[in-house]
Parts: C-alpha cells; sequence; structure tokens
C-alpha cells in the first residue's frame, strides 16, 4: 500500500542526481518516466517494484517534473515485457546489482542460520536482516516464495543448533524428571503410542526432593506438570504455599544455573509459548533434543516467573495488612475522636493572659482564658494523643495481630523460597535481618518468643520508628528482649519499600531481577555501536552541552512570547500552581459533519464490525504475523484466515468463543480454541493493531488529514463484564457496572487512531501507563506529546531528555554549567520561582 510521502523525503529519496540521467538519455515520453522511477525506487529499496501501486502519487509526480514527462504517462507504462526487463538490465549495470542465484540463496540461508536466526525468531525482523544483508552484497532479492523457504530453512537449522547445545548441557537425571512431567499416565486414550525410546527414557521414579515437593499437593508426574502449569490465584496464604511448593518442585528437577545465558529472551519466550499451546502428548512426539530442550526452556521460564509471583505475593500482602491496620484504626479513633474547633483562637487567648499575668497560677489565670475551661483543654489534649504517636502505634499492634494469627507461616515461607541480593553496602543490614529470620525459622519454633540474648539484631533503618516501641519487652528475668514477630513485622514493611525500588532484588527472577541485568551483556562491548544507533555521542560533556543549547533556546523562545499570550499567565507561586490557562471557547461544529454522517449512512448503512474487520485484513495483511506457537501449521491459508477473524471477533466484542461457534460457518468452537491456542497471544495481538494503525497513517491524504500528527491523548475505559471472567474486578468507582475489566487506551489526536492498549487492574496506576504507550508503541508515529485528564484537567506529557534546574530560592549550592542562563524576565523566573535558572549536573 502506498503512503504518503512529505516533501523532505521526496527532495532526500526521489531526486534524480548525477549518473542518474546519463541512464535516462535517448528515453522519451512513458519509458522516459518508468525507467526513472524503476532506478530511483532500487536505488531506495534494492529491488524492483512490482507494480504501479507501490509508488504514491506524490512521488511519481515529483520524479514526473524532474524528467518533463505528465505524470499520467505512467498509465501506460508496462511492468511486464521485453521493455521494463532492458530497464532492469540497465539499472543492474548502472548500481553494481545482480539477481540471486541458487548459491547466494545457501550463503544468505547459513548465514541467517547462524548470526540472525538464533536470537531472533519473529520472522518479520528476519526478513529484514535478509533483505539488508542481500543489499548489502548487491543481489536483489529473489521472490517472495523463495525468500519464504530462506527464512524457513534457515529457523530450522538455527532451532537445530540450540536444542543440541541445549539438551546437551541438561544432566541425565534431570532429563529423566522433566520426562515424567509428560509421560503417558496409566489407562490414558494415548497410553498404547508406540514409542518405546520415550519408554526408555521415562523409567524410573520421581527424585526424593521433586517428590517431597509433590507430596505436599499430593500430586506426581503429569498431575504436577497440569499444577506447575496454573496461574497463581487470590493474595491468600494458601496460595503462597501452593506457589512454593511448585518453586520446590521445579527446583528439584536440577536445570542448572545459566543453562539459557546466552540464548535470546525472544527464542527462549517462543519456547515457551510452544509448550503452553501443546498438549503434552504433542510433546511426546517431538525428537529427544526438542523436547528435552522444550521442557527446559518451559520450566526455566516458569521458574522465573513463580519468583515473581511470590514477590508480588508478599508486596500485595503487606499492603493488604496495612490497609486494613488504617481502616480498623481510623475506624476507632474516629468515633472516639472530638474535634475542637477555633485553636487559633484558644492559643491567642491563653497567650495573652499568660504575658499579661507571668507569675499567676495557672487554674486562675490560664483556665478562664480558654471557653469551656478545663473541659477544652481535656478535649485537645485527647485530640492530639488520637493524631500522635498514640495512633501510629495502635495501628502498628492491628498490623501485628493480623500477621501474627494468619498471614506470619507464608509470609516466612516466601522468604525461606527466595534469595535476595543487593549491590550496596547500605542495605546489608536488610540481607542480615532476613538471614536471621530464616535461621530462626529453621532451628526455632513458632513458640520462642525472644531473640536469644547477646543475638546481634539489626534494627537501625529495618524497624519503623513507632514499631521500635512495641518490639522491646522485659522477661521474667527482668531482660530487655526482642519480639520476634514484632520485628518480623518491621523488616517485612521495609522489605516492601526497598523490593519496589529495586534497593534489594531477588535472584532468578525476571520482573524483580537485578537492575544491573537490564542491560544486554554484550552492552560495554558495542557501547560505540549502541549509542551510534541512539544518535547520542559518546562524549557526555558534548551531549550535555548540545542539551543546554537546546534547552536554552527554547526557553529564550517561551520568555519571549509570554507577553503576547493573552490566553496564558505565570503568576507568584501561593497555594496554587504557577501557569493558569483561561477557559477555550467551544469550536462551532463542522458544517458538513451531520451531512456527511447522513450520505455515508444512507450508501452503506449499518455495516457489520465482521465485515469491516474482514476488509481491514485483506487490504493490510495484518493477520499475516500471526504465526504458529509451533513449526507446522496444520491448516490451509484461507482457513487460518478464516479461523482467525472469527477468534479475534469473539474476543473483541465479548461474545465469546462458544457463541461465535454457534453460527454459520464450518468451524466448531474445538478449531476455533485450537487457532486460540497456537496462533493468538497478546504481544502477536499488538502486532495486528500495529500493522493497522501503520496502514491507516500511510492511507491517509495529506490534504484532510495534514503531513502527521506527533501528539496523542490517553485514557481508560470500564467494560462491564461477567463474573464468569477471569478478568473481571468490582470497584465501587464505577457506577454503572461495578463489575468489569480497565482497558488504557493511547491514541493519535488526529483522526482517534489506537496505537497502543492494555489492560490494568483498576487500582493501578495511569501514569505508568499513559508511559508505557507512549514509550512501547512499535508504530511509525512519532510521538512527541501525551494529553492526558486528572481530575478533568487536561495534562501534556512530553518525554523528552532534560537537565535539572536550580531553584533560586533553594539555599543548596550547586555546580553551573558554563553558559548559565540567567536574566530571563519575571514570567519565566516566576514560573521557576527563582530570579534566574541555571542548568545543574
Amino acid at each position: 500500500m502506498a503512503r504518503t510521502v512529505d516533501e523532505d523525503e521526496l527532495v532526500e529519496r526521489w531526486t534524480l542526481v548525477g549518473d542518474g540521467w546519463t541512464l535516462l538519455a535517448g528515453k522519451r515520453g512513458t519509458t522516459r518516466l518508468g525507467c526513472a522511477l524503476l532506478l530511483l525506487f532500487h536505488l531506495n529499496h534494492g529491488r524492483f517494484p512490482r507494480s504501479r501501486s507501490e509508488f504514491p502519487d506524490e512521488v511519481v509526480a515529483y520524479v514526473a517534473a524532474q524528467v518533463r514527462v505528465p505524470p499520467s504517462e505512467i498509465a501506460f507504462y508496462e511492468w511486464e515485457g521485453r521493455t521494463i526487463e532492458y530497464h532492469r538490465a540497465q539499472i543492474r549495470r548502472h548500481t553494481g546489482f545482480r539477481e540471486c542465484t541458487d548459491a547466494d540463496a545457501e550463503k544468505i540461508t547459513a548465514w541467517l542460520a547462524e548470526g540472525v536466526c538464533q536470537s531472533e525468531p519473529r520472522a518479520d525482523r528476519v526478513r529484514a536482516a535478509l533483505l539488508e544483508q542481500l543489499r548489502s552484497e548487491g543481489i536483489e532479492p529473489p521472490a517472495k516464495s523463495t525468500v519464504a523457504r530462506m527464512i524457513g530453512a534457515a529457523a530450522r537449522a538455527a532451532e537445530q543448533v540450540l536444542t543440541l547445545r541445549i539438551s546437551g548441557r541438561v544432566p541425565a537425571d534431570a532429563c529423566r524428571r522433566m520426562l515424567e512431567l509428560i509421560a503417558r499416565r496409566p489407562g490414558s486414550a494415548d497410553d498404547e503410542d508406540s514409542d518405546e525410546a520415550e519408554d526408555a527414557e521415562s523409567e524410573g521414579s520421581a527424585d526424593e526432593g521433586q517428590s517431597a515437593a509433590a507430596a505436599e499437593i499430593g500430586l506426581q508426574g503429569a498431575e504436577l506438570f497440569a499444577v506447575i502449569r496454573e496461574d497463581p490465584g487470590n493474595v491468600s496464604v494458601m496460595t503462597m504455599r501452593r506457589e512454593v511448593v511448585k518453586l520446590a518442585a521445579i527446583t528439584a528437577i536440577g536445570l542448572r544455573e545459566g543453562l539459557f545465558d546466552d540464548v535470546a529472551p525472544g527464542v527462549l519466550a517462543a519456547w515457551r509459548a510452544r509448550v503452553v499451546a501443546e498438549a503434552p502428548s504433542h510433546l511426546r512426539r517431538h525428537g529427544s533434543e526438542l523436547r528435552v530442550t522444550l521442557l527446559a526452556a518451559y520450566l526455566h521460564c516458569r521458574r522465573r516467573e513463580i519468583i515473581d509471583a511470590l514477590v508480588d505475593l508478599l508486596i500485595t500482602t503487606v499492603q493488604r495488612i496495612n490497609a486494613r491496620a488504617d481502616t480498623v484504626v481510623t475506624g476507632e479513633f474516629v468515633a472516639e475522636l472530638k474535634r475542637v474547633s477555633g485553636k487559633e483562637n484558644i492559643l491567642f487567648k491563653m497567650t495573652g493572659a499568660a504575658l499579661q499575668a507571668p507569675g499567676e497560677i495557672v487554674s486562675e489565670v490560664i483556665y478562664p482564658a480558654v471557653p469551656g475551661g478545663v473541659n477544652t483543654l481535656e478535649a485537645l489534649w485527647q485530640e492530639y494523643h488520637s493524631k500522635g504517636s498514640t495512633y501510629r502505634q495502635h495501628r502498628q499492634r492491628v498490623f501485628k495481630a493480623s500477621y501474627t494469627n494468619h498471614y506470619r507461616s507464608g509470609l516466612i515461607q516466601i522468604i525461606e523460597a527466595l534469595e535476595f541480593g543487593s549491590t550496596n553496602t547500605a542495605h546489608a543490614p536488610m540481607m542480615t535481618a532476613l538471614a536471621l529470620i530464616k535461621r530462626y525459622r529453621a532451628e526455632h519454633t513458632h513458640r520462642t518468643k525472644y531473640y536469644a540474648i547477646g543475638e546481634s539484631v539489626p534494627v537501625e533503618g529495618i524497624v519503623p520508628v513507632e514499631l521500635a516501641e512495641l518490639m522491646y519487652r522485659t522477661d521474667k528475668g527482668g531482660r530487655r528482649r526482642i519480639l520476634r514477630s514484632v520485628y518480623e513485622c518491621g523488616v517485612f514493611q521495609t522489605l516492601r519499600e526497598k523490593l519496589r525500588c529495586k534497593d534489594i532484588w531477588v535472584h532468578g527472577a525476571y520482573k524483580w531481577r537485578n537492575p544491573d541485568d537490564d542491560l544486554p551483556k554484550d552492552y560495554e562491548d558495542k557501547r560505540a555501536e549502541n549509542y551510534a544507533a541512539l544518535r547520542k555521542p559518546l562524549d557526555a560533556t558534548k551531549f550535555t552541552a548540545e542539551l543546554i543549547e537546546e534547552m536554552d533556546h527554547e526557553l529564550s523562545a517561551l520568555n519571549n512570547a509570554l507577553p503576547n499570550l493573552d490566553w496564558l499567565r505565570i503568576v507568584e507561586r501561593k497555594k496554587g500552581g504557577a501557569i493558569l490557562l483561561t477557559p477555550l471557547d467551544p469550536l462551532p461544529e463542522p458544517r458538513n459533519l451531520r451531512k456527511l454522517k447522513a450520505a455515508i449512512r444512507a450508501r452503506w448503512g449499518v455495516v457489520p464490525l465482521l465485515d469491516m474487520f474482514t476488509e481491514t485484513a485483506l487490504r493490510t495483511g495484518c493477520l499475516d504475523v500471526l504465526i504458529p506457537a509451533g513449526t507446522r501449521i496444520g491448516m490451509s491459508p484461507q482457513e487460518l484466515f478464516e479461523r482467525m477473524l472469527l477468534v479475534i471477533y469473539a474476543l473483541g466484542t465479548g461474545a465469546a468463543i462458544r457463541s461465535v461457534a454457534s453460527g454459520e460457518h464450518p468451524y466448531s468452537e474445538e478449531d476455533l480454541r485450537y487457532a486460540r491456542r497456537r496462533f493468538l497471544s497478546v504481544p502477536r495481538a499488538r502486532q495486528v493493531a500495529t500493522v493497522i494503525a501503520n496502514a491507516t497513517f500511510a492511507a491517509r491524504h495529506a490534504w484532510l488529514w495534514g503531513q502527521g500528527t506527533t501528539a496523542v491523548a490517553s485514557d481508560s475505559t470500564h467494560f462491564s463484564a461477567y463474573d464468569q471472567n477471569i478478568f473481571t474486578e468490582h470497584h465501587s468507582r464505577y457506577k454503572r457496572a461495578k463489575r468489569g475489566v480497565l482497558i488504557y487506551w493511547t491514541v493519535d489526536t488526529t483522526g482517534a487512531m489506537a496505537i497502543y492498549s492494555q489492560h490494568l487492574t483498576c487500582s493501578a496506576s495511569e501514569v505508568h501507563a499513559m508511559v508505557e504507550g507512549a514509550m512501547r508503541h512499535e508504530t511509525t508515529m512519532n510521538v512527541e506529546t501525551n494529553y492526558v485528564d486528572s481530575h478533568g484537567v487536561v495534562v501534556t506529557w512530553t518525554p523528552c531528555p532534560s537537565l535539572r534546574v536550580r531553584r533560586g530560592r533553594s539555599g543548596r549550592r550547586v555546580r553551573r554549567f558554563r553558559g548559565c542562563m540567567c536574566g530571563y524576565g519575571s514570567s519565566a523566573a516566576r514560573m521557576g520561582s527563582s530570579g534566574s535558572i541555571c542548568w545543574m549536573r
């Protein structure tokens, strides 16, 4: 589909220069224009166009003006025959390209298998790398079918190399334990399958560690594998114990650390998705190397996910106990609270009376000066205690009661199952505290109330101040001791905060991993390449100097424009903000909008949504990105296309697959569920939406929609849903339908085209969702501004680099850069709350 091309791109990429004019010598009319278009297209893309549809109208008109031929002449150019073959031969000699031979195809396929497919499972990216390599070697891409065969052959070769490498690292005992998880159940329908090699491999009993872990839930073999595949349930002690048992069962299999360190995350995720989509009987049919690799990859991923789930359970549980303690204590104190009005007047009267008679008795001077006398003073004292340390201590008592009576065993099991780490020595006391709790859990029973005398128990920075007062108690011998349960309460509250800011991380986790692992392992080795890809200089001084210059220019422009903006005022900061905007007048409705809607309705009527989606899929090819989780499709492209249309329609409308399966088509419910399981996932669905968005942007007419926008708006929508939906949540904020799901949208402001969507919990932070939508969309749109509403006020967020600004009223001294920005007008100064603005490191 041809897209809209702006003027800058026309000049840069579609201008004939140098020897290109020599190639057009002797050509006139249609052949001159056609040859010029072929040449420029080949220079830009490294291949020849297949038809006229690959050229936007703007390109044809621009090139036609250069060669002085009417643009309409392109309609008479023949895209097949001797003329175009002759032009292609001329252009090949001119550019040095040649057609792809069988030897070239074998060479490129081997390069793909070794250098690309082992780290990139997505076919579209492999294809892009293939085309780029062909272009760098001066080879024209072969036919689409040949390219597809090359990619398929390279993927199979890369998978064979990887599976041989990974399966060779797995110990024999671990292989046996993994195969027991997918072994046939006695008496099952597939018990008679002939696979003698598998029977020999799966002989023997389970390992003692795995048996001990499985004994707690009473399952082994295939039943245990089914439990490992389950997602965690609601926040409860039972869920904690079940997740700990699942983690112990996976650990007992014996997969060594670093098994997949040299495997790309995308490949690992593809293997995991393949196991999720296949039943155990399908896994048993694979070759031994592939079977072991898939199981090891899946268990490795599940172990990371379970560890992440345990950390989430710990954080959520502590927050839940805190919230319950707040609710209980607030209710109790509000019932007893006596609010006293006019506290300032009482203070002034007491001060005046004391100054007038400084030597008199308090009861004779102060009490009469206070309205209500001693009763008012007693009420003030009670109110102070309700808001002071007594309130916080009572809250901690309620927290401790909930922890000790219900949650203690589950939370301690979590920290026993996890291994925490920190690279900052400032958090060493927390690591010591966790080790102390684990040791006392292993060596003592819950009846041991105190830590031993002389035990080194870190307290400072670990236990909150209001809880420290409750932590010490005098034993029968008159000695001051530390209560274990109270100390554990403080440790878990502090641990929650340190986990959330990654001060402390968890070994083997993914979401809560070591922050040092966020960068690629070869980042330092390829620093120059990475900076070049980001278009940033290696010299930090140069980067900051350029940024200061840019910010200086923009702030100067703002300062000069402020006096001329009647709708904007900058005021001194008091209780409100410094920026005041006047309300905008409502714009009148476009005159032809109602007529346009009526004309569309009269011509096409109400178009069924399924028909619209079918037309979109045919025009954009968005369903081509849905590749199977395995290696074989098992159905024709037409059948797959129809099934995916029905599946996406069922999920998108909320009608459910069972309802859609009852329609007038040849596919059963199981057929649709099979397609859903093997072809559709959250990343694939986002790729489909990305293709549709990019095609929409390309099809827009610039004269109607403009050259494109860089602004998006984001907000959430609450969809009502039945209680049977596992994602349904209850929230009191939504009055019409309190039960449902929350979807957060990031939408292009020009044509209301969604570029990103995500599912949120009703209590999740929309700030995080806004940033994710603006940063992680994969469309061709360049997002520079994001509009979001907050309590009825529209807020603009712009992702951009910036340096910190020194506030003039701050007493802190900072080191200034050369080129310090001072002397701005009063408006800009008030906006920064200072008389001068200086950049700081």
